[in-house]
């Protein structure tokens, strides 16, 4: 049975600050590509009306609120841990040190930080981890559109290039169609060499 963000007591936190950061990541699954992460710091004074989880809005509601996002938040950055990158560290931390670097790129810098899922990434600031973060959390939630926006439109650019692998569609994760293309046409430098399927495939060589 799948955990909502009702299941939890209401967040309780430790800031009462304007320069709050959320913090969140899209594409720990995928076989291809970057994993992307944001941090946003809203502005109390311009709340935006609709931010949840990204996953549970249509494409076209989550580019009209990264534009709101970008046009009203105090501050956001939108960066990356490389493919090659995520071979070289694991998926673990690679999420986190993309994690870092959007934090660091927050002009103003943030206070604190709140974090979706149950782990801080590791940076000097003060802060907590909020599981079903995105759901509980307008500033989490607006990192997480962010994000996915992000991420998704690297998919569709990667698409352009390699129509034959669907990456528009399934956004690099291991869909049937993806194993399928991954089978007839091989692994393509974007894909991340140390997740399972593709190593198959690099053995069959």
């Amino acid at each position: 049975m799948a955990v909502k963000a009702t299941d939890f007591p209401p967040l309780q936190i430790d800031y009462a600050g304007a320069r709050l950061a959320g913090v969140d990541e899209v594409g720990r699954g995928p076989l291809v590509g970057s994993v992307v992460a944001a941090a946003v710091i809203l502005d109390p004074a311009r709340p935006i009306d609709g931010l949840t989880d990204s996953k549970k809005l249509t494409a076209r509601k989550r580019e009209a609120l990264d534009n709101l996002i970008r046009e009203q938040a105090l501050a956001f950055t939108v960066a990356e841990a490389s493919a090659a990158e995520v071979d070289q560290l694991n998926i673990y931390h690679a999420t986190h040190l993309a994690m870092r670097r959007a934090i660091d790129g927050l002009a103003p810098a943030a206070e604190y930080l709140l974090v979706d899922g149950n782990r801080l990434p590791g940076h000097a600031l003060p802060g907590q981890a909020v599981v079903k973060g995105d759901a509980r959390h307008p500033a989490i939630a607006a990192a997480s559109i962010l994000a996915k926006v992000a991420r998704d439109a690297q998919m569709v650019a990667l698409d352009m290039r390699y129509p034959e692998y669907g990456f528009a569609r399934h956004k690099g994760y291991p869909t049937k169609e993806h194993l399928s293309a991954l089978a007839v046409h091989g692994p393509l430098a974007d894909h991340r060499r140390s997740f399972a399927p593709v190593q198959r495939q690099l053995a069959l060589l």
